[in-house]
Formats: structure tokens, sequence, C-alpha cells
């Protein structure tokens, strides 16, 4: 065979192609799998029938003793326009022939304070939007994610909503008085996601999603794309449904669509429409491998999901049966799992007569007896038969299900002992899907649980995902660190608020060993926002962490933590082995105690890491280091480099009660992770527009010019805009000078009534009032002042 130099070429040429070739299909195969990655669930938050507002009341819910627990019941008296429109008799014009459903307990109040929104906004906001504040920040909270509205996290937010109703109310016989500048913010569809990125400073893709009853499963789905996308790195995706307007109810009665008693009765024999339900849930979503390394707490795993439309079929409104079973392929294909690993279903369920015998032949066609040989028959079970169908949050409402099934390891009853039999309609001796008619253990081990959620819009889009359980490797033994201190911080925006969250975490660190108290300590220092009200105390386990809370806060705080002094003393053996002892019991600051450097540029590295910005001195008479703050003097070093430690978290709790910006992150012992704490207790007040006639319309009051015989001095001006501000924003006292504006609930609107009313009170007009928002209340005015000064010809 030929040699020479055109050989050896061509040989190069082939392995240099055979090297890209490889490359290539590397790079493929780390695309397709980015394209498939699966997400991590690593919090829920929740308001649903039946008082259900954290995850273990709905678990103890799902699992109830009695069989027969469900949470439907009449009209509540505030709903006045459902309570006016009822009417026993099916198919009268006008009316409605159901008067039960699952309400909720209480959807008037809310913490307006803590999200910076004033009183006269929040009685005009949607309450679909209140609750989807609430349940966003306490998502984050419990899957460790501090959302710092100053970070500006890449946090998206997807939310699925069907109904407004409640701006219907400021609206009566043709009298639009009562409609302000907040109406089109508090009502509309599409500020209900960017509300919540805008309140907790979010940076992600905000979405809001109207595909009537899939909406919320649809924003999941848009969550999943959107971080394998990486559009964004954290994702909140849930939904609302609220009942607060008649229109609807009579609408769907109407078409007779609804159960004349109020409860879906999925699969059953009696089954005659379905019953509606209120509710508001969201999880918060990481990619897997991200959530793994950051040490968030994973529920549940999204593997998969897809979204399609039935197109041409029989009917606007009638369920398909070839969409559904395409779906749900679909699905299966993205999550890259077999139809015969589905043990469970959480099916749509709704209970009408149409509807369940075709959804369940699309099921079957797919996971039953179209996935050839199984060794179980699928579970099928639907919550719309306890709590009612949620509509835009129904979703949701499934897949928190799924998520505490999946993590406990039980599939409950699909239909109680006292329903009846099953619908007729459907097959159940030729199928392989089973309702069980009590709690059973899931079969499948603990890793390999996996279930499928379907929701099926009215406006013919339909969407199915696929979740399974994760079961985590087993951990490497920690050894636990003998007299490991622990700082446990905890803030609120009301004092009353702290006194709250200091009792729930007290009962929380009950019988805790000390991995739960590293662990719940974490949490709380690196998985919350920090507010203004502090507290933060120093123990080595859960009892005198808890003794601690229960004294009370300590009066040494030390302020003007902005200007620390780190000194040091010229015994670098001495700080050599405090640095030591710093990394053997916070692993987070290894990297700042290594040997670069000196002992105290080191220890000065640590303390930057944690947030606090030092000015460094040099004592060689002094003994050790220490940092001064706000007149107190905090020793960092102490009788022997075992004392550090102790030291840097008293020092630390000093700080942060004075109200320095720490960040704790850091400062987590061996084998710390997030886990569920205690989350923020909200302290509310009632906020609700009844549903009256308004008063009489007042003429509109036309700008005059003032016609005072005395001149008018500033501080006169002054105390007027003081009185003004609170009138605007109905708030109820006097508003504190040094808070900034944005967060006594002030924004442009509220700017812009302002300067309105001032102008009539004085007969000028003034230029618009172009201010930051985070100016404080007192320099806002000071500003709004010198413009009526200089309008009126006052001397300044």
């Amino acid at each position: 065979m030929a040699t020479g130099p055109d050989t050896a070429a061509l040989r190069q040429v082939i392995q240099d192609q055979l090297k890209l070739s490889r490359r290539l299909k590397d790079r493929v195969a780390e695309l397709e799998a980015r394209t498939h990655a699966p997400v991590a669930v690593v919090g829920t938050a929740m308001r649903l029938p039946g008082g259900i507002d954290t995850p273990d009341a709905y678990r103890d819910f799902l699992y109830a003793a009695d069989p027969d627990t469900r949470a439907v019941g009449p009209i509540p008296e505030d709903r006045t326009g459902l309570r006016s429109v009822y009417h026993p008799e099916r198919g009268k014009e006008g009316h409605s022939y159901v008067d039960r459903a699952g309400f909720l307990d209480d959807i008037a109040s809310f913490d307006a304070a803590f999200f910076g929104i004033s009183q006269r906004e929040a009685e005009t906001m949607d309450p679909q939007q209140r609750l989807l504040l609430e349940v966003a920040w306490e998502a984050l909270e419990r899957g460790g994610i501090a959302a710092r509205r100053q970070d500006r996290l890449p946090i998206g937010v997807f939310v699925g909503v069907m109904a407004s109703e409640y701006g219907r109310r400021f609206v009566h016989d043709g009298d639009y008085s009562r409609i302000d500048p907040y109406h089109s913010t508090g009502s509309g569809h599409c500020f209900v996601a960017g509300r919540i990125s805008y309140a907790l400073g979010l940076s992600g893709p905000a979405t809001s999603v109207d595909t009537a009853c899939s909406s919320s499963l649809v924003a999941i789905h848009q969550a999943v794309r959107a971080l394998r996308g990486g559009e964004c790195d954290y994702a909140l995706a849930g939904g609302a449904n609220l009942i607060l307007g008649p229109d609807l109810m009579v609408s769907l009665c109407q078409g007779e669509a609804l159960s004349p008693g109020g409860r879906s009765r999925s699969f059953l024999a009696d089954a005659d429409g379905y019953g509606r339900g209120e509710g508001v849930g969201m999880v918060a979503l990481m990619r897997l491998d991200d959530a793994l390394a950051q040490g968030h707490p994973v529920l549940a795993v999204v593997r998969g999901s897809a979204v399609n439309h039935d197109g041409a079929s029989s009917g606007f409104t009638v369920p398909s049966g070839p969409a559904q079973q395409e779906v749900i392929r679909a699905a299966l294909a993205d999550a890259r799992v077999a139809p015969g690993s589905v043990g469970y279903v959480e099916a749509h369920g709704t209970g009408t007569a149409l509807g369940d015998p075709i959804e369940v032949g699309a099921l079957d066609a797919v996971l039953g007896t179209g996935a050839g040989e199984r060794t179980a028959p699928v579970a099928l079970g639907s919550v719309k038969a306890r709590i009612g169908h949620l509509e835009a949050a129904a979703g949701i409402a499934g897949v928190l299900k799924l998520v505490l099934m999946l993590g406990d390891g039980t599939v409950p009853a699909g239909a109680q002992p006292g329903d009846g039999r099953l619908n007729p309609l459907i097959p159940w001796d030729r199928i392989a899907l089973t309702v069980p008619r009590e709690a059973a253990p899931w079969a499948a081990a603990p890793g390999d649980r996996t279930a499928g959620i379907s929701a099926f819009g009215l406006s013919g889009t339909n969407a199915h995902a696929v979740l399974s359980s994760y079961a985590p490797a087993p951990a490497a033994p920690v050894d636990a660190l003998a007299h490991h201190p622990e700082l446990l911080t905890l803030s609120a925006k009301d004092p009353r608020a702290l006194a709250e969250l200091s009792e729930r975490v007290q009962e929380a660190l009950t019988g805790l060993d000390a991995a739960g108290v590293a662990s719940l300590a974490h949490t709380l220092r690196a998985g919350r926002v920090h507010f203004g009200h502090r507290l933060a105390v120093v123990g080595t386990d859960a009892a005198a962490l808890a003794d601690a809370l229960a004294a009370g806060q300590p009066a040494d705080g030390a302020r003007s933590a902005d200007r620390v002094v780190l000194t040091a003393g010229s015994d670098t053996a001495a700080l050599d082995g405090a640095l030591a002892e710093l990394a053997r019991h916070f692993p987070g600051l290894a990297g700042a105690t290594g040997t670069e450097g000196t002992p105290a540029a080191r220890l000065r590295a640590v303390l930057t890491l944690l947030g606090v910005k030092t000015t460094l001195a040099t004592d060689n008479a002094a003994p050790g280091a220490r940092i001064t703050a706000g007149g107190q003097s905090l020793p960092l070093t102490g009788a022997g480099p075992e004392d550090a430690p102790r030291l840097l978290a008293e020092a630390l709790a000093a700080l942060y009660r004075g109200g320095a910006p720490l960040r704790l992150d850091h400062l987590g012992a061996p084998g710390a992770v997030f886990v569920d704490a205690p989350t923020y207790p909200f302290q509310r007040k009632r906020f609700w527009i009844e549903e009256t006639a308004p008063e009489p319309v007042h003429a509109v009051p036309v700008p005059v010019a003032a016609t005072r015989t005395a001149p008018l001095d500033r501080a006169e001006i002054g105390a007027y805009l003081t009185t003004e501000l609170a009138a605007v924003l109905k708030a109820d006292g006097a508003l504190a000078p040094d808070v900034p504006f944005c967060e006594v609930g002030g924004d442009s609107f509220t700017a812009m009534l302002l300067t309105k009313s001032v102008e009539q009170q004085y007969g000028v007009e003034l230029p618009t009032l172009d201010c930051p928002v985070e100016m404080p209340v007192a320099d806002l005015l000071a500003h709004l002042s010198e413009q009526v000064c200089v309008a009126m010809g006052v001397d300044t």
C-alpha cells in the first residue's frame, strides 16, 4: 500500500473529522439533555378550601381519618351577588341553581404594609392578586430562596388566572365614580404576574396565563420551559381562582355544567356536573442540578410536560379524546418516561357524564392497556371530588397534591366507600385503570414513583405533566461538632410579626438534633430576607436557642454597623489557629481563611464574605482580634482558638441586631441544608368593597383660585401636605417621615392624586411630581411644598 505525504495528510484529515464529529455528538447530547432537563419543586404554598394553608394541613386533609371529609359549603354572607341570583329551580332564566361550593375561609384580609401597598390600593386590588403575593412569598421561603428586592433575582413568574369579578362591584347602574387609577392595575389579568415580580423585585419573565381550567398547569409548563431555556434560574408557577360575582355562575348554570349539589362526583355513576371551588397555589421551581448543588429541598421532580389544543372537534367546549391522548404522549416523550412506569394519574375528573368516560378512555389508551403488560393498574383520583373544581387553579391544586403523595409514598382514596358505584359508561373490567376506595401505600420504590396530571380547559387547551419522586443518594455521614455555636436570626417588618415568628421558631426547635438545628438556623439566615425589626441569638443546641428566643430581644445591637473597624494584634499564630477553627466549623468560610495573605487580612476577608465592610487597624499590644462598631468592642478571638466560632457568631448577632446588611449564606455548619422552616406571619387587615350601591355622585370639583385673605406660610402648607398624603393613601395614622415613599404604598398614581388634591386646595397648577419612589416621605413632601410655595409666591 502506498504511503507518503498524501496518505499522512489524509489520515490527519480523517482523525480531525472524527474528533469534530465526537465533539458535535457531545454538543448535541448536551443540548438534548438541557431540553429535557428535570425541574425540582423546592417550595410550595397554598390557600385551599377547608382552611388549608400549609402543606401539613393539605396532607392531613388528603389522608383524613374520616374518609368523607370534604371542603364544600354554603355561599358566604359577604358574597351578596352570588346569593342574590340563587334559585333552586334549574333552568330559571337569569339565576343560578347552585348555593354550595368550595369557598376559602377569608379572602378579604391582607398584609398590605408588608408588600408596600397603600390601604387605598389594597381595597381596590382583586383579592386574587393579594393572595398570590402571599403564596409567592411563602413558596420562596419554603424553598430557601431569599428574594431581596434590591438583588433582582432571575425568578420567572407564571400565573394561571381566569375570572376577574371583583372589579365589577365598583360600577353600579352606570355610575363609574368609584373607579380610580388603581382599578385597572387591580383588576386586569395582565397585571397578576407582573404584580408579584414588581413587589418582590424579580427580573425573570412574568406571564399571566388564561386557558380556562388548564391555566395553572399551562403556567407550570411555561415555567419549566423557561428554566430549561435559561430565561430564569428560579420560577414561581401557580394560579388563583375566586368566585366573586354572579355572572359566570349564572352562565354555567344556564348551560347546566354545574352539579346542583355543588360537588364534583369524579368517575361516579351519579356524576351530574362539576362543583366549583376557590383556591390559590404556587410552587417554587429550580433546575434539579442547581437545586442539589445549592442545597435546596427537592420535594418532587417535574420530568416533562406538554400542551396542545382539541382543534376541530365535536364542539368548542366538548373534550376531545384523541387530543388528550396526544398531549399525554407528548408529555411522556418530553419526560423520557415509559408509559408503563406511571403508577398514578391526578385526573381532570370534573364529574360530568360526558367528560369522565372520554378522559378515562384516553388515559387507558396511553397509560393503561395501551402501555402493554402492567404489573398493576394505574390508580386514578381527582382532588376536585374533595375541594371542588378550582378552574384556573385546578392544575396547581392537583400538582400540590402530587408533591405530597410522591414524597409520602401513599395514594389517597379516589372515591369513598359511601360514594356508590363507578360510572357504568366506563368499561372498568376491560381497562388497566382503577379508582382506589381507600388509601394505600405506593407500590413503587421511593425513587421510582411516577405520576401524571391532566388539566383540560373549556377553551380546548389541554395540558399534561409528568412528575416523579426524588430519593437522594445516601449522604456521607457528618460528625457533629462539639459545642458548635449556631447563630439564629429572625426579622420582620412589624414587631408583632417578629414576636409571632419567634414563637413559631421556638416550637420548630422542639426536639431537633444537632443536624436539624444546623439546617433550621441555616435556612433562617440564608433563606430569608432580613427586615428592620430583628432578633438574633447564639446557642449550641435547640434548647439553648429556644430559651434565648423566649428571653426576648437583647439590648446590645451594634448601631452604625456600616462603620466597622477590625483591630488585629501581632500574635499571628493565635490568629492562624482561630481561622482554622472557623474553617472547621463553617466550611463555607474556608476559601477566605486559606493561606493567602496575613492572618489579619484573611480574617478581614472572612468578614467581607459575611457582608461586614471593615477598616483594618493594627494594634501590636492587642491580645487578639476584635471589631468595633457603634461604640461597642466585639472580640473575635479568646483564650484559645476554640473560642473563635462562638465569638464570631456573637459578634455577627450584635451587628445583625444593629441593622447591618449581613450576608450569612456561608455560615452553615457541615452538612447544613435548606429545610421547611416557619414562614413569615403576615399581619392582615380587612380590605373589602361591598357589593352595594355607591354613594350619590358628587359634582366634580373645579379648581379655583385661592381666596385667602392672609398669606400662607410654609408650616401651614407642609401640615396640609402631610395630612393629605395620609388621606390619599388611606393610612391609619401619620406616616413615618424617614420611610421611603414606595414602602408606604406610594407610586406614580399616588403622586398624581396628591398633586390634583393640592391644585384644587390652593387653586394653582403644579408640574408633574416626578420623584424617585425610594425618596423618603419627608423629602418628597418638602419637594412638593417648595413647588406650591413657588406657584403661590410664598416667601422662601
